[in-house]
């Protein structure tokens, strides 16, 4: 997990850090100033960070049948947000210190829908909420093969208990514009995949 040091940056002053709180996340505190867009600096300004590492995540997409795998599980942050707790996501994972972000999901897709990755096409790194976590996302495509890819999977002392589900590319895609899946990794997935999904059957036929 990332944390930050004093430096001379020219648009930063970095007053003091602290970590009021570490479990298996992390808060920090930082107390701060930048430069103005106008010119001079802001007073100095107190921010808090969840810092809970980076992420990869990756859409499994079979160009033969046209299918995509998304899998489903109990999510905290969606009921507390008084939102269906169980999600239709993408496969992700937290990138451990030392590990490549492709690592990652392969294995995650292995874990959490028993789906091996035949091959990536690599989207972006993505911020996915800066103004209260330094969290990036990498994210994948990944070629699979979905005959006979389904049912229950994750790993049990994690407490993980996961839903995989095969779906028709256009019905998943239908999902997202109408609301039914509100995940952002899966929406931005099945975005991406709506504009490329004819250049991409056409790579990987």
């Amino acid at each position: 997990m990332a944390s930050l040091t004093p430096s001379d940056d020219k648009q930063v002053q970095l007053v003091s850090q602290e970590t009021p709180y570490q479990g298996y996340f992390r808060l920090d505190r930082f107390e701060l100033r930048h430069s103005l867009h106008a010119g001079g600096w802001t007073p100095i300004l107190v921010r808090e960070l969840f810092e809970r590492g980076n992420t990869a995540v990756v859409l499994p997409y079979d160009p033969q049948r046209d299918t995509v795998v998304l899998v489903e599980q109990f999510r905290i942050g969606a009921y507390a947000a008084g939102l269906s707790p169980w999600l239709s996501e993408a496969v992700a994972g937290i990138i451990e210190t030392g590990e490549a972000a492709e690592d990652v999901v392969r294995r995650e897709s292995m874990e959490e829908a028993n789906c091996p990755l035949q091959d990536l096409v690599t989207i972006g790194r993505f911020v996915m909420s800066p103004g209260a976590s330094s969290e990036t996302c990498s994210m994948f495509c990944g070629r699979i093969d979905s005959a006979g890819v389904g049912g229950i999977h994750g790993v049990v002392e994690e407490g993980e208990d996961i839903k995989a589900t095969v779906q028709p590319a256009d019905y998943a895609i239908k999902q997202v514009l109408s609301g039914e899946i509100v995940s952002a990794y899966a929406v931005i997935l099945l975005l991406w995949l709506a504009a490329k999904r004819e250049e991409l059957r056409t790579r990987w036929a």
